[in-house]
């Protein structure tokens, strides 16, 4: 499956000049955990993450209002194409050790954002599915089944 499938298409962003006030308010009122950075062409520049807030403003005792977020937010980042498989974003993440990445299109512009919750809740019901399954066709199934069902 690919990547394009399964990724989050409405995706929350930030300008680079805004607050990290600005941007800490956003990711409450819309209950994300990152914001992606655009450039002029909508090509991912770069992400703030709540653990980017904490980091590098409320453990550096750094003015909220003041700082902007081009002085916090993780740059360069890594993107991935929406026709990517699965198997290479999860491969992606864990070498970066990171949960969440833009995706992208031919034109390298933003798409989605693949998070690995959004992967985990995939495999869970395809686990789920082969579970009901298994159930289905299991001996005890057939037996209570009876000939002819």
């Amino acid at each position: 499956m690919s990547v394009g499938r399964i990724c989050q298409r409405d995706v929350d962003l930030v300008d680079l000049d805004e607050s990290a006030w600005a941007a800490a308010e956003r990711m409450h009122q819309r209950s994300v955990g990152s914001l992606v950075v655009l450039n002029e062409d909508r090509q991912p520049i770069g992400i703030v993450t709540d653990r980017d807030l904490v980091i590098h403003v409320l453990a550096q005792e750094r003015e909220p209002r003041t700082t902007r977020v081009r002085e916090i937010m993780t740059a360069p980042i890594k993107t991935i194409s929406e026709d990517a498989a699965i198997e290479v974003a999860l491969s992606l993440m864990r070498g970066g050790e990171f949960r969440r990445i833009p995706v992208v299109d031919r034109e390298q512009r933003l798409v989605g954002v693949l998070a690995l919750d959004d992967v985990l809740s995939l495999l869970a019901e395809e686990f789920a599915e082969i579970g009901s399954l298994l159930d289905r066709q299991s001996p005890r199934a057939a037996a209570e089944s009876g000939p002819g069902d």
